[in-house]
């Protein structure tokens, strides 16, 4: 059996209950006591479930995925928060689609933005955002595509941190991304699920763009959905202070800072 399968079989499991013990899943698994055990140690880096003796029981992060709720801000809150930023960044993220260009746009407030520049362009798009999806629906030259999952109604958004099949073979020259902070780790989110599902997508893609205002680098968030490293280009407004700026600089990423107060004239 798969390790994919594996987890599947594991995580359903605790779905259904608060506990299966190791000799459960070895039995159900046919897989050796080495395999489970590294299995259980990943999934619990993963915040996807605890280790305890005798077995596993959930992470109050993904206990019941179709219910859990994400951590962070519901979209209709954030959307209006550093409203003109965002729209500014949203401009200047998509003068870097070139027409008939494939994309990903990932769910959130800043990448929401791009969406009323788009429709001249003749893109394929794939978003996991209800909300990008209504709007680039509008558009008659934009290709919509979305990917398998659960709905999560505070944000509008289809998550599923395992293989979905229906976007393995989605090939995107740019994926566009937000982040609740932004720091010398890397980027980071405020929820697991949501980081596993955005990791799926960000092997899809040739380059990563981050959309980000200001303050997301004074912000923070417990789980890392990539380092700085993976960057290309990021997008943010001239509120950036230098030492951020350096940070960026440092890692090789190319800096695009809008003019906010001229973006609103």
């Amino acid at each position: 059996m798969h390790a994919t399968e594996r987890d599947r079989v594991i995580l359903n499991l605790l779905d259904e209950r608060e506990f299966v013990s190791f000799r459960e899943l070895s039995r159900r698994l046919s897989a050796s006591p080495a395999t489970l055990r590294r299995d259980l140690e990943r999934l619990q880096l993963d915040g996807k479930l605890v280790r305890v003796r005798g077995g596993a029981q959930p992470s109050t992060e993904t206990d019941h995925l179709g219910g859990l709720q994400l951590q962070g801000v519901p979209f209709h809150e954030n959307v209006n928060r550093n409203r003109a930023a965002k729209e500014a960044i949203g401009k200047a993220a998509s003068e870097l689609c070139r027409p008939g260009d494939a994309v990903i746009i990932d769910g959130g407030s800043t990448t929401f933005q791009m969406c009323p520049y788009l429709g001249p362009l003749g893109l394929q798009v794939l978003t996991n955002s209800l909300h990008i999806v209504s709007v680039l629906l509008a558009q008659p030259g934009t290709r919509v595509s979305i990917p398998g999952g659960v709905v999560f109604r505070e944000q509008n958004i289809v998550l599923d941190p395992f293989d979905d099949t229906t976007t393995q073979k989605f090939h995107a020259s740019r994926m566009f991304v937000g982040a609740a902070a932004v720091t010398r780790h890397g980027l980071m989110q405020s929820d697991i699920i949501l980081v596993q599902a955005e990791r799926k997508l960000l092997s899809l893609a040739d380059e990563l763009i981050v959309l980000v205002d200001s303050s997301k680098f004074h912000a923070s968030a417990a789980h890392l959905l990539c380092e700085l490293s993976h960057v290309h280009a990021l997008i943010t407004d001239d509120g950036i202070d230098d030492d951020a700026a350096g940070m960026l600089e440092r890692a090789g990423i190319k800096l695009i800072t809008v003019d906010v107060r001229r973006a609103g004239r």
